[in-house]
């Protein structure tokens, strides 16, 4: 019997001490293709228990960085902000260690505590602001998270001036950089003791400040406040804790963090559908305690451990799938943010819901279909051609009020808010406002099956090429496409994406852990979507299988 969304138990938490002695004793091999730095959809991620995340990894990548804003010509400050796994504190102070050796200008947080990665996105583009976009002086960042990965598991991120996540062009060349230094036994990498290292002479910022004092420029808080919202906004031990708290003083709200506990076991947490911890607030097993909960709040929120991603749990639904709430979230500020361009379009990943096509259509507003990763958006949201852009994995971020840019990476925490100002304006909750648009545009079933693939595995997967379905029907209706390649901006999706009228499946795999992802929806219902399904796994089994 399953234990999925049932609470943790000592024997489902990892040693901590273990796994920081790993970080620090056990060294990679770089002819071993996993444990050599490889940067996913969003950071070189891994566990020092694999050999796959440990201290050369980090000198090695961050010199990388160091030599890739070199080649770049950035000279300006690098923001440096950690979650709380427990491999982010090992992992920061080494890249403290080679980050002054090199003599960057390197901007800590000025409580010694947790950031958020849009909190880091909001310090580069603050920072950015007044400054031309070939200006050396623009500083950039780096944040150490693994997102919502399991406990045993850490992550190490570049945001490059822009704000949002590093592109593959940039990834790739720190990627082969820093396997080139670990290849050379680190010879090329330059370090200083940390504890030669004088805290206070480092560059201090106050993250939480700056950010949580500008949320009025993207939310409507003023209207949150008289409405009277009860807000429940659970952190899942993760990086926005003490950032939900000041929200709430700062700005009167009815908000309480129902779980302020910090543990890097994440001891408190229900189990995710495969029995492991994850911190994934899009998660109906994860998100299992806080769902028990819906009706002592009108809106309960959750983040994952580094607050780019959003859970949004209602009294009359529970956990909100986050298609819906995304096609909800597009239906409310594009007719209520009446300072944004009108030209704005709308951004989706090409394995988000048929709802956010319709929705948008019936707004009169241009579909920006693109592969997965955040990174496609960042061009849209930094010069306001793109108002919002948002994942099928609960990721998502928009413009300010009045049309500027807010950030560049997937912020968590406005998407909660967002659902309390929805609520606080319209009368109704997000998930009955989603009611409504599918009575409008039909009903969606939607489901993310997640299997165990290989390395091999995966890489045939990415390769499918749209001749790799023979069929012309699918599930009873003809196909109307065979995609490689996202319509918005033709970019290769590293998979798969077959759609009909009415229904679609996309079959890829995953770029942070070892499985592959296989996506269907339909608007004629479950056992609709249940045949859309049968017949993805055939074809995605015959992938595989060759």
């Amino acid at each position: 019997m399953s234990r999925a969304g049932q609470p943790a138990e000592a024997s489902d938490l990892v040693d901590i001490d273990a796994l920081i002695a790993a970080y620090y004793d056990s060294k990679p091999d770089a002819a071993v293709p996993e444990q050599r730095v490889a940067f996913g959809t969003s950071g070189h991620r891994g566990s020092s228990l694999t050999t796959s995340f440990n201290e050369d990894h980090i000198l090695a990548t961050t010199q990388a960085i160091v030599d890739y804003r070199r080649e770049q010509g950035i000279t300006g400050p690098l923001f440096l902000g950690r979650d709380t796994h427990g491999l982010s504190r090992p992992a920061e102070r080494t890249a403290v260690e080679v980050l002054v050796a090199n003599h960057i200008d390197v901007r800590i947080d000025s409580r010694d505590e947790w950031v958020p990665t849009p909190a880091l996105s909001h310090a580069i583009l603050a920072y950015n602001r007044d400054l031309d976009a070939a200006d050396p002086n623009r500083a950039d960042g780096i944040v150490v998270t693994p997102s919502h990965n399991p406990p045993r598991d850490g992550g190490f991120k570049y945001n490059p001036p822009h704000g949002g996540p590093a592109d593959t062009d940039a990834t790739s060349w720190i990627a082969k950089r820093a396997n080139d230094l670990i290849a050379a036994d680190l010879v090329g990498v330059y370090r200083v003791r940390h504890a030669d290292i004088v805290l206070e002479t480092l560059g201090q910022y106050d993250f939480r400040e700056e950010y949580v004092r500008d949320l009025a420029a993207i939310i409507d808080l003023e209207a949150i406040r008289e409405a009277g919202v009860r807000i429940g906004a659970d952190p899942l031990g993760g990086a926005s804790v003490d950032y939900w708290a000041l929200i709430g003083e700062m700005y009167g709200l009815n908000l309480e963090v129902v779980n302020p506990d910090v543990d890097p076991t994440w001891k408190f947490m229900t189990l995710d559908w495969d029995e492991k911890i994850r911190m994934d607030p899009s998660s109906p097993s994860a998100m299992a305690s806080l769902v028990a909960r819906r009706d002592e709040y009108d809106i309960l929120t959750g983040n994952d451990a580094d607050a780019d991603r959003h859970g949004i749990v209602t009294p009359d639904a529970g956990l909100m799938n986050p298609n819906h709430f995304l096609a909800v979230a597009i239906d409310y500020l594009f007719s209520h943010r009446p300072g944004w361009p009108v030209d704005a379009a709308v951004g989706k990943t090409l394995v988000s819901s048929m709802i956010i096509d319709r929705v948008t259509e019936a707004l009169g507003r241009r579909l920006l279909e693109v592969p997965v990763g955040f990174k496609w958006f960042v061009p849209g949201l930094l010069d306001g051609s793109v108002a919002f852009g948002g994942e099928e994995s609960a990721g998502a971020s928009f413009l300010r009020m009045d049309g500027g840019v807010w950030t560049t990476d997937k912020d968590g925490i406005i998407l909660c808010l967002l659902a309390a100002e929805i609520l606080a304006v319209t009368g109704k909750t997000p998930s009955q406002r989603y009611a409504e648009l599918e009575e409008q545009f039909g009903a969606s079933a939607y489901q993310r099956v997640d299997a165990p693939a290989t390395p091999e595995q995966k890489a045939t997967l990415a390769k499918l090429a749209p001749d790799a379905v023979t069929a012309t029907e699918l599930a009873g209706e003809p196909i109307t496409a065979k995609l490689s390649h996202a319509p918005g901006n033709g970019a290769a999706i590293g998979g798969l994406k077959v759609q009909t009228e009415h229904a679609w499946f996309a079959a890829r795999p995953s770029g942070t852990e070892d499985v592959y992802k296989l996506y269907a929806e339909s608007l004629r219902g479950p056992e609709h979507l249940a045949q859309v399904q049968q017949e993805a796994r055939a074809v995605v089994s015959a992938a595989l299988g060759a």
